[in-house]
């Protein structure tokens, strides 16, 4: 059977590009039968990246079969995941977030977790001397999720390998680093043809703090005031988003790439008091602005208290 290769929900460029790579490895280089599938639409810079280096869009699945050989990348929280996962057969697992628990094998799996910013520079790793086999285009993805998953260096996750990863392959294409984030990055932001609704979901993840179920849904951006203009609609959908989708609250965080800060928006005293306990921050309106703050996965999450 053909191993499908799969990220998480609401998929990032990371979890777009990384099922591309690798299943181009287990099919090239490794003799096995793969494909990349995703769990929903890849968000606007995903599609950047697919149609700037010639790639075409793996197919949308909801669910997988009983028995169906997987490898998951770039999670392992089973609530990122086909709701039928642990019925499957998991075959490996490549990520670079913390381990949730949750999930359950068939056998012994392989199963790595490094503290890199992005699956994508792990694979890199993994490949070791096969990675030179890489075409043009698979190096051309692999690097936009490292490109994308530390914007362009400046996250506190990137790792000084990251980058000697990203610069290594950029060097092999040919490509300018700044200008080609700059072409990424303008892609994330446009969201023009996105719902309210959309947006929250888009770049969001599902957390339990102190009892509250949370959405926490982060929005990066060169151009934030495009966001923040639809602030009043944004909170209004959040009623309903919340409701829809389980969670108690959405958090939306709209990152400023260029600027190096995330603006908060504070619907209500509960997101009032996640601010204050968690950043220390001083909220007197309805948004809240977090310097230096650029990371979900390092600095929103850990900190979030009530």
């Amino acid at each position: 059977m053909t191993i499908q290769v799969f990220g998480h929900k609401s998929p990032d460029t990371d979890s777009t590009g990384s099922p591309i790579v690798w299943a181009w490895y287990l099919n090239e280089v490794k003799g096995e039968a793969a494909r990349p599938v995703l769990l929903g639409e890849p968000n606007t810079e995903a599609a950047f990246m697919l149609a700037h280096w010639g790639l075409t869009k793996p197919e949308i699945i909801s669910d997988v079969a009983e028995g169906a050989p997987v490898v998951i990348v770039d999670t392992n929280n089973p609530a990122e995941l086909p709701g039928s996962i642990n019925k499957a057969d998991i075959r490996a697992i490549i990520d670079h977030h913390k381990l949730v628990g949750g999930l359950e094998t068939k056998g012994p799996i392989d199963i790595t977790v490094r503290p890199m910013a992005c699956t994508a520079t792990i694979m890199v790793d993994l490949m070791g001397a096969d990675a030179a086999k890489m075409p043009r285009e698979i190096k051309g993805a692999a690097l936009t999720c490292i490109l994308s998953d530390t914007l362009e260096f400046r996250s506190p996750t990137t790792t000084p390998h990251d980058r000697a990863v990203a610069e290594a392959l950029a060097a092999e294409l040919g490509v300018s680093i700044p200008d080609y984030a700059a072409q990424m990055f303008a892609a994330k932001s446009d969201v023009s043809a996105f719902s309210d609704a959309e947006l929250l979901r888009m770049d969001s993840k599902e957390y339990t703090v102190d009892g509250k179920e949370f959405r926490v849904s982060v929005l990066e951006t060169t151009a934030p005031k495009t966001v923040l203009d639809r602030k009043d609609s944004l909170m209004a959908s959040m009623v309903d988003v919340a409701k829809e989708d389980g969670a108690d609250q959405v958090l939306l965080f709209v990152v400023d790439i260029l600027n190096e800060e995330a603006t908060l928006l504070v619907p209500n005293d509960l997101v009032k008091t996640v601010a204050e306990k968690s950043f220390g921050a001083t909220v007197t309106g309805d948004t809240v602005v977090l310097p230096g703050i650029m990371s979900r996965k390092k600095q929103i999450i850990p900190n979030l208290k009530l």
